[in-house]
């Protein structure tokens, strides 16, 4: 037997609701093509494993008895492809019907492509970034805080709308459509597992670039992204429907790695540090400290997990 022409991994997580439309778009978009598609259920509690196997029999199920994370799950999955390109995609992304085949005629265009992106829109059609710069402490922190018009001039993020390009170079791309070489992943692997959810496909792209491959974006291709649609069940949202403990844990882990205990404490300080100046101008804005707790947690947060992480050099999950 020919091996497929694409594998198509999806990391599910109490998403059951979701994986209908998302696996009608996605075989409505490899009509003609050779599908493998793996589904990783990471201990679901909505009975999502036995709708998977109602649902969709052909495809390969690998349900884990506890949720194991994002980057960790589709490193099982990967082992158990056999396609020469393979697709990462979330439960809350809907392919367009013609993303799939542009993105696979463009990898086979160029072959030194070893991670593709897509272009992404919300439910209203609005496009969202996915095409990204690798993040810096520093620019993170004049962001949140309103200080970047005044204290620093930002480089532009990949052209948005009219103007924009078919295709991009970028440093990094979303994980929610994440295409990529099954010989890249050969060469230097797929995700980190420290990582339980969030900077897994950061981390990555350093080490496609690295390796002499290319990151790009492929604007022509569209995806519809909901977001969130798993962290929405795990509590409290920050900013962007991230959840906040995780993001900020994977955040210590990716500095730590890539600068060191320098590194690593100077992402923390400034992530602090955005808290101090987010609580000073909600109470001098509205005049009242109600609502100055939520700052502080955020901040204690970011304190406890410089411990229990050792500084970003070891995961709590």
């Amino acid at each position: 037997m020919r091996s497929p022409d694409l594998s198509v991994i999806v990391v599910n997580y109490n998403t059951a609701h979701l994986l209908e439309r998302c696996v009608q778009a996605l075989r409505k978009a490899c009509e003609g093509l050779s599908l493998e598609l793996v589904i990783v259920d990471n201990a679901s509690r909505d009975e999502s494993a036995n709708y998977i196997r109602d649902h969709f029999p052909w495809a390969k199920l690998i349900a884990n008895p506890t949720n194991v994370g994002f980057g960790r799950a589709n490193n099982q999955a990967v082992q158990i492809c056999t396609a020469p390109y393979i697709l990462l995609l979330n439960a809350d992304a809907y392919v367009y019907p013609d993303a799939v085949r542009q993105s696979l005629k463009h990898m086979a265009n160029e072959p030194r492509c070893g991670v593709l992106g897509a272009h992404l829109v919300d439910e209203a059609g609005h496009g969202i970034f996915s095409g990204r710069r690798f993040p810096s402490s520093w620019e993170t922190f004049l962001l949140r805080t309103g200080l970047l018009p005044r204290l620093g001039q930002r480089p532009p993020e990949p052209a948005e709308g009219p103007t924009q390009p078919p295709v991009q170079d970028c440093d990094w791309v979303v994980g929610c459509y994440y295409l990529v070489r099954r010989s890249l992943i050969d060469q230097v692997g797929l995700f980190d597992p420290r990582y339980f959810l969030y900077y897994e496909e950061v981390d990555h792209c350093l080490a496609v670039h690295a390796a002499g491959w290319r990151v790009q974006c492929l604007n022509t291709a569209r995806v519809t992204h909901v977001g969130g649609g798993s962290a929405a069940t795990e509590g409290a949202l920050s900013v962007g429907r991230q959840i906040s403990s995780f993001q900020q844990e994977s955040g210590l882990l990716y500095f730590r790695k890539h600068g060191g205990l320098l590194g690593v404490w100077r992402h923390a300080a400034l992530c602090f540090l955005t808290e101090i100046v987010l609580g000073l101008k909600f109470v001098l804005k509205r005049r009242r400290i109600s609502g100055l707790s939520a700052f502080t947690q955020q901040a204690r947060m970011i304190c406890r997990l410089m411990w229990q992480t050792r500084a970003g050099s070891r995961p709590t999950r």
